[in-house]
């Protein structure tokens, strides 16, 4: 790929992602919005303007678990070494919604009732002269199982737990601080 498809292909991710940012703002209601920027390496944006240009989502759809007593559910992935939400990649026959159900089922094996859209963050990707960006959308729902059991095919998640305190290597921490202490008072 040449410097002037990268340009080419990141102008098409930032079409992608419009499109994918107004069908969800259009859909749901009474969500956070959030901001996020990334500077990373030409492989790296490359890959995540792909993804970006294929669904409008650079690192998937996530969900939000909760138990009406306020714990959140995060599972532990081993790549970046922190808690987080569970979640990744959309499959092309998949709304964003879907992905996150099949996501929540194997990196944690619970049940839930979605409830809506919880945070649209706006993902920024940077790298030298070349930007884009992307939508994470992050669904809220409620846990109907409470035990986790991990089964991610690809075995990046190790672990999942309950938590009440979020412990301080979350990513996203304060965001969700922020969503519970709005949706669960």
């Amino acid at each position: 790929m040449t410097l002037d498809d990268l340009w080419f292909l990141a102008t098409r991710a930032e079409q992608r992602a419009e499109q994918a940012y107004h069908r969800l703002t259009d859909t749901y209601s009474q969500y956070l919005e959030f901001s996020r920027t990334y500077d990373v390496s030409r492989g790296r944006f490359r890959t995540l303007a792909r993804r970006v240009d294929d669904t409008g989502a650079p690192y998937g759809a996530h969900t939000v678990v909760y138990q009406p007593s306020g714990e959140l559910l995060l599972v532990w992935h081993e790549g970046v070494d922190k808690w987080v939400l569970p979640g990744g990649g959309v499959h092309d026959d998949e709304s964003y919604r879907e992905a996150a159900e099949r996501e929540l089922h194997e990196e944690a094996g619970l049940e839930a009732e979605y409830e809506g859209l919880a945070i649209a963050t706006r993902v920024a990707i940077q790298c030298g002269e070349y930007s884009t960006w992307g939508v994470l959308p992050t669904f809220q729902a409620r846990a109907e199982t409470t035990t986790p059991t991990v089964d991610d095919p690809e075995g990046e998640i190790t672990d999942a737990k309950w938590f009440r305190e979020l412990p301080e290597n979350t990513r996203d921490r304060d965001q969700l601080r922020t969503w519970r202490e709005r949706t669960l008072r």
